[in-house]
């Protein structure tokens, strides 16, 4: 049995190749893999002893030959494919261990050029790979270090690899291919301005029970790159298997938490959050956030940006919750919060990533792309488009109303006080509809005077100025653009609020 062995990643080969030999393997290698081996004491044939050619354009040419391709792609059940290398003399290959040059690690490089790029670009090992992984019947094909093991333990209990693995790693190889020309290709085509594709990469996390409801299957997928903010790279520390609806929820509540620096802690149900603040420790973000709306809250989603201590712990554990989310917990909040048996909680790195991810939504035959909204605009003092000025007080509410509100459905108005929420209005088919909703929920907070609305889009009448003003708003944010503004300017003057426009909209449907 004749073994090819050409790799990047040397993780583990030379006790799997030791293996090998130990189990009367020819060993065929190329290039840095040979030298390596043969330092570790292997004893391996060099792949020009094989082809007799040497390699030669700077080792891009050394496995592109018929005596490799021949000895992976002949069939050992067909007569004629047995005669065709008996006439030209080539051996078989029953193994090819083969990972490809690091072409995604070279492009992530800082100011790489195309030259190295173009230089990553693996020829022959993908095409051994195929090749290989073509006729699984009878060679094995490896690409990933971690198979290692289980590939010598088959080889010590039945004279070679299961059928069955071989169809596996064949599998794996192609898939490994697959992403790499995808890579490839994505870097090519962006350098070459061509914008009409889009490939996409993620890998299963889990399967889930089912989908939005019982009756709808469903599974969890991340891509290859770890990012911050998201509940895919998360670690789960304790609790029930998340399910679909779950995993929806905690990436809207991450989404709200990306927007703030200070201790802030969200509470969310269905997409929307039901509570919101900012405070001077995670203790009183938490408790303002709860006391926002301790209805809703019930059966919801929590997350903060501050490491769970024992003293928050010990005010969230009375609460019914599916999900807490933070950076970390301490050893003492765990032992506070475990003892609740199918409360989730979920440690996440909420390191921040320059620039815009993006986002992909499914339609019926189709997909839609767009970079995620995660740029704040900070409301400021030239931004008032009223006689009234507003305080500095009310900008620092406005602010805090306009990271909040850009997460609620459309249409969308948030009435805060003091760096929390006390209304949310969410999903309405008009936006006073949105409006009544989150004043009233205000009014019923206890709260009438000095409110802070804040509004997703513009006002297309002045009912909602009109409304705010009967209901105790003394400020406004939105971001303008009605062909009426003038209307809900001259409404604001009227009743004295103060109305800022901050230019851009917030939609999200």
């Amino acid at each position: 049995m004749r073994a090819l062995v050409s790799v990047s990643d040397k993780t583990g080969l030379v006790g799997f190749v030791s293996s090998l030999k130990s189990l009367g393997w020819e060993i065929i290698a190329t290039g840095g893999t040979m030298k390596l081996l043969r330092e570790s004491g292997i004893d391996v044939i060099n792949i020009s002893d094989v082809t007799g050619f040497p390699e030669i354009c700077d080792g891009r040419v050394k496995t592109l030959h018929p005596k490799v391709h021949g000895g992976l792609l002949a069939r050992r059940d067909d007569e004629s494919h047995l005669k065709a290398l008996k006439d030209n003399g080539i051996e078989f290959i029953d193994m090819v261990c083969v990972n490809l040059y690091p072409f995604r690690q070279t492009i992530a490089k800082e100011g790489v050029t195309m030259e190295d790029a173009i230089e990553n670009i693996d020829i022959g090992g993908p095409s051994m790979l195929r090749s290989a992984a073509k006729n699984y019947r009878d060679v094995t094909v490896v690409c990933d270090p971690a198979d290692y093991d289980k590939i010598i333990e088959e080889i010590k209990a039945n004279g070679n690899t299961t059928p069955d693995t071989r169809l596996k790693l064949s599998a794996k190889a192609y898939t490994h291919t697959a992403e790499y020309d995808m890579c490839i290709a994505q870097f090519m085509r962006e350098k070459a301005g061509l914008n009409e594709k889009l490939f996409l990469e993620y890998d299963l996390v889990q399967g889930l029970r089912y989908g939005e409801n019982p009756h709808q299957s469903a599974k969890f997928y991340r891509q290859s790159e770890p990012v911050g903010y998201s509940l895919a790279f998360a670690k789960q520390l304790h609790g029930k298997e998340l399910s679909y609806n779950n995993i929806q929820d905690a990436n809207a509540a991450l989404n709200i938490v990306r927007e703030f620096d200070a201790p802030f802690c969200v509470g969310l149900k269905h997409m929307n959050p039901c509570g919101a603040a900012v405070g001077k420790d995670v203790v009183e973000a938490w408790t303002k956030a709860y006391e926002a709306d301790t209805v809703s809250i019930f059966g919801g989603i929590v997350a903060t940006n501050r490491e769970v201590t024992k003293e928050v712990a010990l005010l969230m554990k009375p609460i019914f919750l599916e999900i807490i989310m933070a950076p970390h917990f301490t050893d003492e909040a765990l032992e506070v919060l475990t003892a609740k048996k199918n409360l989730r909680l979920i440690e996440v790195d909420m390191r921040r990533q320059e620039g815009s991810p993006m986002q992909y939504v499914s339609v019926n035959g189709g997909m839609l792309a767009q970079n995620q909204d995660v740029a704040p605009v900070d409301v400021t003092a030239d931004m008032c488009v009223t006689e009234k000025r507003p305080t500095a007080a009310e900008i620092e509410d406005m602010n805090f109303g306009q990271r909040i509100v850009k997460h609620v459905k459309s249409n969308a108005i948030v009435v805060v006080k003091d760096g929390r929420t006390l209304g949310v209005g969410a999903g309405q088919m008009n936006r006073i509809g949105s409006a009544e909703l989150a004043l009233k929920q205000a009014h019923a907070n206890g709260i009438k005077t000095g409110l802070i609305m804040a509004s997703d889009a513009f006002f297309p009448f002045d009912d909602c100025v009109t409304l705010a003003h009967e209901m105790g708003v003394t400020a406004i944010v939105q971001p303008g653009g009605s062909v009426r503004d003038e209307d809900s300017i001259r409404k604001a003057n009227e009743c004295g609020i103060a109305m800022m426009f901050t230019g851009k909209r917030h939609f999200k449907h």
